[in-house]
């Protein structure tokens, strides 16, 4: 018997891997931990795509963390991330609560997973017995999703999020240095290049980006990571029955759990 001590939920970009672990969170009265390497950054919300208003469910604000931790213009990386992260895991797990851990951003989650001894020879990085959950979704449908939230978040004004951040005097190397939407924005407002020709590199930088993704996932199978895949096109009760019913086989959850 496992006892899992923690469940992470993978995926690419627009794979509705946030919404999965929100509503996993909301049936296990638990928390999420974020492993994504831009959501760290305080006022970086649209390009980011933190969609904070998901972890809202009936009312209840599912809390979260390593959400909006560091200043933009920081740059937050592996290490850190893996002492954050095991703080706010102690955190969740000494409530009795099984953390939900969600991102995009491979080196993280692996970083945790297999215990990557990244940190000081004095700081050694405890194993965790996980379930490892991904979300699959087909080429064609995280194409049409990249495409559509894309337009939505430039709808909501990615722009201007990213040309205040300029303004309050975040630098334009650091901008380009997070790369994807804050770098082919910033050279939309230098005007390097034309707004149709943003939108255009954009969204084929966040494709190969999404495709990377993937690629990182598949690699973590081959180094032994057991991911159970879970369709996209589910819903969302569905995926969190499969879930669950993982859990109730090694007796973390009783057959009588929510």
């Amino acid at each position: 018997m496992n006892n899992y001590e923690l469940i992470t939920i993978v995926g690419p970009t627009a794979s509705g891997k946030t919404s999965l672990a929100v509503a996993l969170a909301h049936r296990l009265h638990s928390e999420i931990i974020s492993a994504d390497s831009r959501q760290v950054y305080r006022r970086m919300d649209i390009g980011t795509g933190k969609d904070l208003g998901e972890y809202c469910v009936g009312g209840e604000t599912i809390p979260y963390h390593l959400i909006d931790i560091v200043e933009p213009g920081y740059k937050y990386n592996v290490f850190e991330f893996q002492r954050d992260f095991l703080e706010a895991y102690r955190k969740v797990r000494s409530k009795g609560l099984l953390p939900v851990l969600c991102g995009g951003t491979g080196l993280y989650v692996e970083s945790v997973l297999k215990a990557y001894d990244f940190a000081h020879e004095d700081a050694s990085f405890p194993p965790i017995r996980n379930l490892l959950i991904g979300v699959d979704i087909s080429r064609e449908l995280r194409r049409e999703k990249i495409s559509a939230r894309l337009r939505q978040r430039l709808d909501e004004g990615m722009v201007d999020e990213i040309r205040g951040l300029i303004n309050s005097g975040v630098s334009i190397n650091a901008l380009l240095h997070y790369g994807l939407e804050y770098k082919y924005v910033t050279l939309y407002i230098l005007g390097e290049l034309s707004y149709q020709e943003m939108f255009r590199q954009l969204e084929i930088a966040i494709h190969q980006f999404a495709k990377r993704q993937m690629t990182w996932f598949h690699g973590m199978e081959r180094r032994g990571f057991n991911i159970q895949w879970v369709d996209a096109l589910l819903p969302m009760q569905k995926k969190t029955d499969y879930i669950c019913s993982l859990l109730e086989q090694e007796g973390v959850l009783s057959p009588t759990f929510p």
